[in-house]
């Protein structure tokens, strides 16, 4: 055969495999890196095992090939165990196999039992050994598999995490939600958030998750209100190949898919009534049956609900299950609306505009103080997706470098503050009273307190007391 068409050969046939032998012995040496190199591109051999870290430094190996004994005339391999644990230590994912003598069997079976994965007895055969190799490299490569999966699914769960903002705000009623959900995180109890469209009720879910005993594993969210209910079994629990005519190849389901996590069913209100009994079924039995199959796989979530929708009249009326909302509030949040937490505003639009100077790489921007008075009147119907997308278009559209009142554009008749002939009781009098004074200090409760002439925990009160 022509030299050049053997080399290919060679070349061709040869795993990407990288292989370290380690063993005193120049001729145990030689006969591995000749019979190894024909199947492995890569085989490095050394005497000295004080070599290692420096090697290891600079390949990732799959398989090290480790001898038991380094110095003359020494069997009780402790050497050997040494190394085993400095390499493990290095790369837990590396094969290592040990080289041993016929007497030495015991500290093989030890070393084992320490990480090794297999020993190979001198002199050996050819082909065992070779396939004592070869389920070595296999096992390391998957080891690097799943490795890189996981750190991936970390990656991105965070780059999804960043696309949320942390929960922001310092009024009472956010101190008794963060409250609420520092309680319940460390739970798996389901949860049902309530609360108006745009108030964040899938940025409360994913808090419960960043604090939960399951924040390694995924955060699967699925709207049901945008769920056609010919698509929700598949999508809920997943197919075989041919369970329909689309079917062209086995499809997970969002259920089996967050199965060790969260499981976030938004909207969950929009679900008729007829795939709310399915919704149950497998609520109550934590088990899915694919669509096409009747095999039943067991799934392990946490659940986490929300609706914009008033659930308790929904079940008077007939249209939610009482037993489903039964299954699913166990704990119920409630997020409150952005006119009611009023003096959060001046930190949500601080955080807001940090957030969207970078994303656009803006200068430094300031926001005038008829800015702020602006939106601190506002009464913010779309709640904070709507302050959020108020401040990215004026940072977006900003001429200059301070944010006046004409960047912000709002209904001009839309106001949190009363008109000045309306009637008030006492109450309704003290309440817009409070709600003035913060609103003239820019939500700065000491400011307020002063001209009041309460104390800061009386006006904390009093906001509380009024939902402000």
């Amino acid at each position: 055969m022509d030299i050049f068409v053997q080399y290919f050969f060679i070349m061709y046939s040869q795993s990407p495999g990288k292989i370290l032998v380690v063993d005193d012995d120049p001729y145990i040496i030689l006969a591995l890196q000749t019979l190894l190199e024909q199947h492995y591109r890569q085989v490095i051999a050394m005497k000295d095992p004080t070599g290692i870290p420096a090697r290891m430094s600079e390949v990732d190996f799959d398989v090290i090939l480790l001898d038991m004994n380094f110095r003359q005339g020494d069997t009780t391999g402790q050497e050997g165990m040494i190394w085993l644990k400095k390499i493990l230590s290095s790369d837990p994912l590396v094969s290592v196999i040990m080289i041993t003598a016929f007497g030495e069997v015991g500290l093989a079976v030890e070393a084992i039992k320490e990480g090794a994965v297999d020993f190979v007895i001198k002199p050996w055969q050819n082909e065992k050994l070779l396939s004592s190799v070869n389920a070595a490299y296999k096992l390391c490569r998957s080891r690097r598999q799943v490795d890189h999966l996981t750190s991936q699914k970390k990656v991105l769960a965070s780059a999804i995490d960043d696309q949320f903002s942390t929960l922001v705000g310092e009024s009472p009623l956010m101190q008794k939600l963060v409250e609420q959900i520092r309680k319940v995180a460390g739970t798996d109890a389901n949860v049902l958030i309530q609360g108006e469209n745009g108030t964040g009720k899938e940025l409360v879910a994913r808090e419960i998750h960043r604090h939960s005993n399951r924040k390694q594993e995924v955060f699967i969210g699925v709207d049901l209100g945008a769920l056609p209910g010919s698509l929700f079994e598949s999508e809920l629990f997943g197919h075989v190949r041919g369970a329909f005519t689309d079917a062209a190849e086995e499809r997970v389901g969002r259920f089996e898919a967050a199965s060790g996590g969260t499981l976030f069913l938004d909207e969950i209100g929009n679900l008729p009534v007829n795939l709310q009994v399915k919704l149950l079924s497998v609520l109550e039995n934590r088990s899915i049956s694919r669509v096409g199959s009747n095999k039943a796989v067991e799934v392990d979530i946490r659940l986490i609900s929300a609706s914009n929708m008033p659930l308790v009249r929904m079940v008077s009326d007939g249209t939610f299950r009482k037993d489903l909302l039964y299954r699913i509030n166990t704990v119920e949040i409630v997020v409150p609306p952005l006119r009611d937490r009023g003096i959060d505003i001046p930190v949500l639009v601080d955080h807001f505009l940090e957030k969207f100077m970078k994303k656009y790489r803006k200068e430094s921007l300031k926001l005038a103080g008829s800015a702020l008075s602006k939106l601190m009147k506002y009464s913010w119907p779309g709640n904070v997706r709507e302050l959020q997308h108020t401040v990215e278009r004026a940072v977006i559209m900003c001429g200059s470098r301070t944010l006046t009142a004409t960047d912000f554009h709002l209904p001009e008749t839309d106001s949190t503050i009363p008109a000045e002939d309306s009637t008030f009781n006492l109450e309704e009098l003290e309440k817009r009273a409070v709600r003035s004074c913060m609103i003239k200090h820019g939500g700065n409760v000491s400011k307020a307190a002063a001209e009041l002439g309460l104390t800061r925990g009386a006006l904390y009160r009093r906001l509380e007391k009024f939902n402000l």
